[in-house]
């Protein structure tokens, strides 16, 4: 019995130092940003300092702007992380093959990933500018395009261009994540397939498509959170315009806090969008769980 509590206070000690650093990044800041997002403390509020309960809250479900902020919010993750999802499966399916060059291949997918925000922003920026960006001229060499064009300054293609420069970036993570899913199929399965008749669509359908489902479920749960809180590739490259067409909400939670001051209403912001990442991931989780029961 001594020795059982003596381990148990050698253990506490070794991981005070952790629980010390969780609550001074993690825990404290949450508490501190729900407090922010119940009491005035903008500080050019003349009513800062006043409790305001649910009223910020109120406001920002009632807005247009709120779930116009929303939409495109939701438009960037579902686009990036399909795009994600798909060209990763594909580049997954291709890499797990054996022909000459496909280890030197397998280990240069990573360098998109390994590529700084800071610097795919700024080189997606560069390549896709109207007046001397590489794309619109490959696109005009190519007569897809009569003149350069600035996707960047049109509400209807800078969101996409945004989506792109994301994806491109992102996908050698579901690479891998499918990669070691699919080398974890037993070849003889195949081999089996094949001797039955079946055909590369239905060996896909039977064979590859369920063993890669929880893998699948895994890598859109990672990048729905964390598309939700994109920030710096819309930084980076268009700053919420044209005509706000890629401001987000956490764009959005950006500016109320470090523009406008309004440090109360980027504080519910953030907790919304804590809110509605938390429910996609409770979606997301039950699907698994569902899967895994049948």
């Amino acid at each position: 019995m001594l020795l059982k509590k003596a381990e148990e206070r050698y253990a506490l000690k070794l991981i005070t130092p952790s629980i010390v650093v969780v609550m001074g990044v993690i825990i404290i800041p949450i508490i501190t940003t729900f407090i922010y997002s119940l009491v005035n403390i903008d500080p050019l509020s003349s009513h800062r300092g006043e409790f305001a309960g649910l009223s910020f809250y109120i406001s920002a479900l009632t807005s247009s702007a709120f779930w116009a902020d929303l939409r495109r919010t939701l438009y960037f993750t579902i686009a990036s992380t399909a795009a994600e999802t798909v060209f990763g499966l594909l580049v997954a399916l291709l890499l797990n093959q054996s022909f000459p060059g496909v280890r030197f291949l397998r280990s240069i997918i990573i360098i998109p990933w390994a590529i700084p925000t800071v610097v795919n922003g700024s080189l997606w920026k560069l390549m896709l500018n109207g007046e001397y960006g590489v794309v619109n001229a490959i696109l005009t060499k190519l007569h897809l395009l009569s003149a350069y064009q600035s996707f960047l300054g049109s509400p209807k293609t800078a969101m996409m261009c945004i989506v792109i420069a994301d994806a491109w970036k992102m996908t050698p993570l579901a690479v891998i994540f499918f990669l070691a899913a699919l080398q974890g199929i037993n070849p003889t399965v195949y081999e089996a397939a094949r001797v039955d008749g079946a055909g590369a669509l239905q060996r896909f359908k039977a064979i590859t498509l369920p063993a890669l489902a929880p893998t699948i479920m895994v890598v859109i749960v990672m990048r729905t959170v964390e598309k939700f809180k994109a920030f710096d590739i819309f930084y980076l490259m268009t700053r919420g315009g044209p005509a706000n067409s890629t401001r987000t909400l956490m764009y959005t939670t950006y500016l109320q806090a470090f523009t406008n001051l309004n440090y109360s209403e980027a504080a519910t912001c953030a907790y919304l969008i804590a809110i509605i990442v938390g429910i996609l991931t409770l979606v997301y989780l039950r699907i698994m769980r569902r899967e895994e029961n049948i």
